[in-house]
């Protein structure tokens, strides 16, 4: 008996569509005022982690009801990029509380992975890896800490920050070499046996 694949059409695609659009929102926030109210800050922060924490109702839905498709694992690393990157870019420039070379080291990889993802899926599809789940968490933990108004908060907190980023940064190159590695093997095992043509 042949199970018919669930329509991309469903409740778990429209939370991830419902946390992409939650991005522009989230970058209005954090640059109101210049990016030095702290009620905006508070607010922007608020976005991001509902933003953020959504990915696991998507995932639960999509899961439990199953609701997995190809769009939705293609769409669910790309919320999570969309949300991280605009958080990175922003804190970096115009706010300038964090150095060039961090949203470029980490948004590198996360493009690198993203066209990995769209070369190789004529053979496979990629979904996130254990290791890329928890580079996720690690990104979100630091930037939630960064986008707190920080000049009004203990230093421990900027401390905190910094150490969280440190460990995202090293988790996010080391599973970027294997996001890499995997879609050569990919590719290479598809090679070896490109099954039937293709009418």
């Amino acid at each position: 008996m042949v199970t018919e694949a669930p329509s991309p059409w469903n409740i778990a695609n429209a939370v991830t569509v419902l946390r992409i659009l939650l991005v522009p929102v989230f970058a209005w926030a954090l640059l109101a005022e210049g990016g030095e109210s702290v009620t905006w800050r508070l607010v922007a922060t608020g976005i991001f982690l509902l933003a953020a924490l959504s990915d696991r109702v998507d995932g639960h839905l999509a899961r439990s009801r199953g609701l997995v498709t190809d769009v939705g694992k293609l769409l669910d690393p790309i919320a999570d990029k969309a949300l991280v990157g605009a958080a990175l870019i922003l804190l970096c420039w115009p706010l300038g509380e964090l150095p060039w070379w961090v949203p470029t080291v980490i948004l590198a990889r996360e493009l690198g992975v993203t066209v990995l993802r769209m070369v190789v899926l004529r053979y496979a599809v990629m979904p996130a890896s254990r290791g890329g789940k928890l580079k996720t968490v690690l990104q979100i933990a630091a930037i939630s800490v960064f986008l707190l108004p920080l000049a009004h908060l203990p230093g421990w907190f900027l401390v905190v920050a910094w150490v969280l980023l440190a460990v995202a940064i090293v988790v996010t190159v080391v599973t970027g070499i294997d996001y890499a590695v995997q879609g050569w093997r990919l590719r290479a095992a598809a090679r070896r046996d490109p099954g039937p043509a293709v009418a």
